[in-house]
């Protein structure tokens, strides 16, 4: 092992002066002069290279005294997390602090494993780094010396190479350095936002939308709200959308969808049952005038149709029965309708005032074509019934990507998906229950950049994901993971440059996250920025003293709560 002179580094510290300066900016200036000059002292040498990182060993004392010095990159210098250089002929190579281990073969030594970051070059009469990009084209060798990297150094780094960029917080450790994150590269491959339940993960969410739409005034941004929580963020510069005024057509759904909302057989019944809606219903379709015009239709093309059409049909197709023959699939269908029909939770999709050919209008309207200042829709399922919220989301997801299929000829526009808790509706084998809903969303995370659709996922358990579905984010911003598979699955998708960062993910703080992908330079620990009061989502938790302690209306609320209750949003 190359012997650690740690003495030998210690000597070169500038010794301080006889006479104290006598005032504050001649303190200041000794101070910037003493940390120039701990910045250009090794703190280690190079033990032992491989390709994508390498070992290395850390002076001690070094460390003790580049931890008082005042800027922070030095003062964190050989820290775990923290980014060190190494002198390669004519440049610099960056690396990140992976893990440190004391040596017990010499004394006041640590060894560290690092991860390779990426190279710049040196400019010769400053000696600071410029030109930096990612990957390594020239490793050194065993013995280098290795060097604390500055706030100067990391502020070329993190630098942006002249792409669009949003900037949503600050590169840790330093206080001034911005961390943007390019917007094309971002989502042209997609992008994950992780962490575990009370993170800041919905705020951090409102942040970067609300940095895209700013950047991109004209946008067509579809977000997907499960709870509620994003209206109250986007009320100014979106357009928010619920079971109130919706109005989503039921003849939209395909005819996988139809199935999951019309028959809850199962076995050989449900088969029989989807023979049955498939003849009916492409004859009801079939009625319609524009299905004249148009010649041949499938049972999936998006034509309007009456449901009471559909009925008669099913009605028609049981007369024609033999009496010995089981009249029970038609019934069983015809039944559901009806339900449908008559219950007001579901007038959001199925009133008879959703009949007219409204499809254009609708896309227009959900898909912000035009904008007119507002690029982002909020879908906010939280009021639709349990049992079709998936089928909801699977028919918005399947228009996005059924557009851009079939609007590939025109100069359309980029759209961006965004699916809060996307592991409800993109789960893993485990928890599938087979819901069209995964199957588009699988799909457009493999296909879509191709056609210019780019999905946003927003999840607290990473690992319920569908396999593979992570791994087609370009993009990852992983805040604090509390769950050691969700750990565990993170760290696979993600690059092996990422791994000291990623070591670091249980330990993040609120509002802290690691990002690395296509979306960033290299890997960078970001402090999201705060976002003003009126745009942050409606997710603060509950403070049950204060709560508890604030008595009075309880009966007014509880009445009123009943009422609403009953009426189920009729």
């Amino acid at each position: 092992m190359t012997e650690m002179p740690g003495s030998q580094f210690a000597d070169a510290t500038p010794a301080s002066p006889s006479e104290a300066p006598t005032s504050e900016e001649e303190q200041r200036q000794q101070r910037e002069a003493q940390s120039v000059e701990c910045a250009r002292q090794p703190i280690g040498v190079v033990l032992e290279i491989a390709g994508s990182g390498s070992a290395i060993a850390l002076d001690l004392e070094r460390l003790t005294e580049c931890m008082a010095d005042i800027d922070p990159s030095i003062a964190l210098a050989g820290q775990v997390g923290s980014q060190i250089k190494i002198k390669t002929g004519d440049g610099w190579l960056l690396a990140s602090v992976r893990n440190q281990r004391q040596d017990r073969r010499a004394e006041n030594s640590i060894v560290a494993n690092i991860d390779f970051l990426g190279e710049g070059m040196e400019e010769r009469l400053t000696g600071k780094i410029h030109s930096f990009r990612r990957g390594v084209t020239r490793y050194p060798i065993p013995g280098a010396l290795v060097y604390p990297a500055t706030s100067e150094d990391l502020k070329q780094i993190y630098a942006s190479d002249g792409r669009s960029a949003i900037q949503i917080g600050t590169v840790y450790p330093t206080s001034d350095i911005r961390a943007g994150m390019y917007i094309d590269a971002m989502l042209g491959k997609h992008f994950a936002l992780l962490g575990s339940t009370g993170t800041g993960k919905s705020t951090s969410a409102a942040l970067i939308l609300h940095r895209i739409c700013q950047a991109a005034p004209q946008g067509h941004i579809l977000m997907i709200d499960p709870h509620g929580e994003y209206s109250a963020a986007f009320r100014n510069t979106g357009q928010i959308f619920d079971v109130t005024n919706l109005q989503m057509p039921y003849w939209l759904m395909n005819f996988e969808e139809h199935c999951e909302v019309l028959l809850k057989s199962s076995g050989n019944d449900l088969q029989n049952d989807r023979d049955i809606l498939a003849k009916c219903l492409l004859a009801a379709r079939s009625k319609n005038r524009l299905a004249e015009t148009m010649g041949k239709i499938t049972v999936d093309s998006p034509i309007p149709y009456l449901l009471s059409d559909l009925t008669g049909m099913i009605q028609d197709e049981m007369g024609k029965l033999d009496k010995a023959t089981n009249t029970a699939p038609y019934m069983r269908i015809k039944t559901k309708i009806d339900e449908l029909k008559a219950d007001p939770r579901y007038q959001f999709m199925f009133s008879g005032m959703l009949v007219g050919d409204t499809m254009a209008e609708f896309i227009s309207k959900i898909f912000r074509m035009p904008s007119s200042g507002k690029p982002i829709s909020i879908i906010d399922v939280s009021g639709v019934p349990s049992d079709i919220t998936s089928t909801v989301v699977a028919v918005l997801s399947r228009l996005v990507f059924d557009f851009a299929i079939w609007g590939r000829n025109e100069k359309t526009s980029p759209i961006l998906l965004v699916c809060e808790e996307a592991h409800r509706y993109v789960p893993n084998e485990k928890n599938s229950d087979g819901n069209s809903v995964g199957t588009i969303l699988s799909r457009i995370a493999k296909e879509g950049r191709k056609y210019g659709i780019s999905l946003g996922l927003i999840t607290q358990r990473p690992s319920d994901l569908a396999e593979g579905v992570l791994s087609q984010c370009g993009t990852i911003i992983s805040m604090r993971l509390n769950n050691e598979r969700d750990q565990a699955f993170v760290k696979a998708a993600m690059p092996e440059g990422a791994r000291g960062f990623l070591d670091s993910i249980p330990a993040l703080r609120n509002r802290e996250c690691i990002i690395c992908g296509e979306g960033v330079s290299i890997p960078i620990r970001v402090s999201f920025d705060n976002l003003e009061e009126s745009k942050r989502p409606a997710s603060e938790d509950p403070s049950f003293v204060d709560l508890w302690n604030n008595g009075g209306g309880e009966e007014d609320m509880v009445l009123r709560t009943v009422q609403r209750w009953r009426a189920q949003g009729a």
